[in-house]
């Protein structure tokens, strides 16, 4: 009787074992890998959702079944002076507790998002040669009224007048849109009020919290700047550390 029992106890721990190596993998969030065709990664953790600092790392790989590698030493970086709020990318809308992120609000959004051109006073001068860059003169704005049709998208307008009654002057006498990239938060499809003009720009210090964009020093900024390939479609995400390692495997980030 108990060797029957042992053999029966073999059995099923075999028939659990086989049938665990012929089981799908589990489905990542909205049904597909949604890094896959990402070459180029930018990882923001934040330690919580009130978080005004965060730290950004970079991270590459050479197709979609490699692993991510580090890119350079983490940088520190300002968030919104609200934190962190959901915003709307790649990943769709909120995926859990948390913020959402509105028009004004002061926060930063979180989630995963596509990267747009990038911007500068001199774009000769940036030496980037694998993303687009916009010249920040007078003529260029982003649209932050909601009520238009330009809303949150950057248009060269001499005299800065157009179909808005508000938007960003790109030429900012602080210099912090200087250098900077279009992150395409609430881009496509575009929710009026779901917030607008969200960019990765120069900080004017450590600790000194933007109106929602994530912003850094100079120098890093450049390097960020001249590294990016539109080619190798580089995403940003940008997560509090609890939803980052709740939402790691699904978004196959590294860990």
């Amino acid at each position: 009787m108990n060797r029957l029992r042992r053999v029966s106890l073999f059995t099923a721990i075999f028939l659990a074992l086989a049938l665990a190596a012929c089981a799908p993998k589990p489905t990542p969030l909205g049904g597909e890998d949604l890094t896959r065709a990402s070459r180029q990664l930018l990882l923001v953790v934040a330690e919580d959702w009130q978080y005004t600092e965060a730290s950004l790392q970079r991270f590459e790989r050479s197709g979609p079944e490699d692993d991510w590698k580090r890119v350079g030493a983490p940088v520190q970086v300002n968030l919104g002076r609200g934190g962190l709020g959901w915003g709307r990318g790649l990943h769709g809308l909120a995926l859990g507790a948390g913020p959402v992120k509105r028009e004004g609000d002061g926060r930063a959004p979180a989630g995963l998002f596509a990267l747009g051109a990038g911007f500068a006073q001199e774009p000769a001068e940036t030496g980037a040669k694998g993303l687009p860059v916009l010249r920040a003169d007078r003529d260029l704005v982003c649209v932050d009224d909601a009520a238009s049709p330009l809303y949150n998208s950057f248009v060269r307008a001499p005299g800065g007048k157009g179909e808005w009654k508000s938007a960003e002057d790109m030429l900012r006498p602080d210099g912090q849109y200087r250098l900077g990239v279009f992150v395409k938060h609430n881009a496509d499809p575009m929710t009026p009020g779901a917030g607008s003009c969200i960019f990765l720009h120069i900080w004017l210090g450590r600790g000194v919290a933007s109106s929602g964009c994530t912003n850094m020093d100079a120098p890093d900024m450049l390097t960020l700047l001249r590294w990016l390939d539109a080619g190798k479609q580089p995403v940003l995400a940008q997560l509090p550390r609890q939803d980052y390692e709740r939402l790691r495997a699904a978004w196959h980030l590294p860990q």
